[in-house]
């Protein structure tokens, strides 16, 4: 069976909690095991995903979170920062990475909007890019 990894950032947890949820929901829908990692917010999944891309049985990771639109222009930095991070990680382990992180320029009711929309795609993601890559699923 195919194991996929979930990153999960805590910063605002009443929407990532959620988003957590659904994604194992839909993982499991698939037929993917899963292994959860939460981390503080956004800017901490780096580390996260590169811990999970290197065990042996995960074939890939799906990150969830909510980076929200702030005073100030933070929440683009965030994301571009560690977005970039990512993206090298999933060509060094030549493993995928999907996004389901809303933002940036997201406000609140808008990301609470996209849970499920976001949550279900990273995951769906997944499974598109392994039949693409001639994988399990």
């Amino acid at each position: 069976m195919t194991k996929i990894g979930l990153v999960v950032s805590d910063f605002n947890y009443d929407i990532t909690s959620l988003m957590q949820r659904k994604a194992e929901e839909q993982a499991e829908l698939l037929g993917f095991e899963h292994e959860a990692v939460r981390v503080p917010g956004v800017f901490d999944m780096p580390l996260a995903v590169k811990t999970l891309l290197k065990k042996r049985e995960i074939e890939g990771v799906a990150l969830l979170g909510a980076v929200i639109k702030g005073e100030t222009k933070h929440d683009e930095l965030v994301i571009s920062q560690s977005i970039r991070k990512i993206v090298d990680l999933s060509t060094e382990y030549d493993k995928p990475v999907t996004l389901g992180i809303i933002g940036p320029g997201a406000e609140h009711d808008q990301a609470v909007a996209r849970i499920e929309e976001y949550s279900v795609r990273a995951v769906e993601s997944l499974a598109k890019v392994f039949r693409a890559l001639g994988r399990k699923k």
